[in-house]
């Protein structure tokens, strides 16, 4: 356990604004709280603090939301030398008969490292490319959801109007087809519902093109990180540049997942069993990290389609009485382990920090 090999263990409860501290023996005995403001001055400030009230040089530092509020004092912590752990938010059952309060969870932050077992520490996701990809998927994801809105109000204008337009909402909203929109100008004898149709056919014609360059320059981007960070990863069959970032955010770096059955867990992926009387089955597991899980649902759905072994796997499988949705869970799982198995070979340390 944690508890027997470290001097202290600082515990941080993470704000918006400020950071509650408490600083705690191996036996989970406060030595001294501190609050600190959410600044560089305040992370300044608590590593002096940590270093004057710490009993021994082997410190660990429990925050929680490393990824949020306290991303930059994981930062500053490490940069320090100091080891960070990720914690979780406490339990319903850890604060029953404590109540809440900043001190109190700061507390419970130490506790839950304590119980930590030494050779699978829970480490912050790592920054770097891994961050880059984030950002390009967080920003991927909006784009997407305005040139859906986008299309979707083009086709209702277009239904609106003549027959040709008619027409051109029924197929594919083409480059040639939105250049063409751009272009329209308005009939000279148009009334004002006309010509504000006119002018809002061509500012959605507009955006949509300039949105598709966006995705394409994302993917673009995307493509060049995951070959950075992963080489060979989307030579496999079923993994683009999108499936194949969202992977590698939630893998993060080797060993923050100890094992392919751990990476499965996170992916949703491990069968729950479902059993009763006569039946002896399992079903999909439907927690975990579901950003993952739908990577991972469709590198499966495009292997089923494209594949040839998994397409025989599929047949073999269906005679022996598996239902589709079971086929589907056993291939997730497959799939979990080779992703789990190419991204612990091909990640290597240099690529893969596991500073916060």
């Amino acid at each position: 356990m944690l508890a027997e090999v470290v001097d202290a263990v600082i515990g941080v409860d993470t704000h918006r604004d400020t950071h509650q501290v408490e600083i705690a023996l191996p036996t989970g005995t406060p030595i001294a709280t501190v609050t600190i403001s959410n600044d560089s001055a305040g992370f300044a400030a608590l590593l002096g603090w940590i270093f004057d009230h710490a009993p021994g040089p082997r410190l660990v530092v429990s925050i929680e939301g490393t990824r949020s509020y306290g991303v930059g004092l994981a930062r500053a912590v490490a940069a320090a030398g100091l080891m960070v752990l990720e914690c979780e938010q406490p339990h319903r059952k850890d604060r029953r008969g404590k109540g809440k309060s900043d001190p109190i969870d700061a507390h419970l932050a130490v506790l839950a490292a304590l119980r930590c077992d030494v050779e699978w520490l829970p480490t912050p996701r790592a920054d770097g490319d891994r961050e880059a990809l984030r950002i390009l998927l967080d920003a991927r994801h909006d784009l997407t959801t305005a040139h859906t809105a986008q299309t979707n109000r083009l086709r209702a204008l277009l239904l609106g109007g003549e027959d040709t337009d008619r027409q051109l909402a029924r197929g594919a909203l083409s480059e040639t087809v939105l250049a063409a929109l751009a272009r329209r100008r308005s009939p000279r004898d148009a009334d004002r519902a006309q010509a504000v149709r006119h002018g809002e056919l061509r500012r959605l014609a507009v955006a949509l093109r300039e949105g598709s360059r966006a995705l394409q320059a994302n993917r673009t981007q995307l493509a060049a990180i995951v070959a950075d960070l992963a080489p060979g990863l989307t030579d496999r069959r079923g993994i683009g540049p999108v499936s194949a970032a969202q992977v590698i955010i939630s893998f993060s770096h080797p060993g923050r997942c100890r094992s392919d059955a751990a990476f499965a867990a996170l992916a949703g992926t491990s069968p729950l069993a479902a059993s009763s009387g006569r039946t002896t089955r399992h079903r999909l597991n439907r927690g975990g990290d579901r950003a993952l899980n739908r990577a991972v649902h469709t590198i499966a759905l495009t292997r089923m389609r494209c594949c040839e072994r998994t397409r025989a796997y599929v047949t073999r499988r269906t005679a022996e009485g598996k239902t589709h949705r079971e086929i589907r869970r056993c291939l997730k799982r497959y799939i979990t382990r080779e992703l789990y198995r190419a991204l612990t070979t091909t990640m290597t340390p240099a690529n893969s920090p596991t500073d916060a």
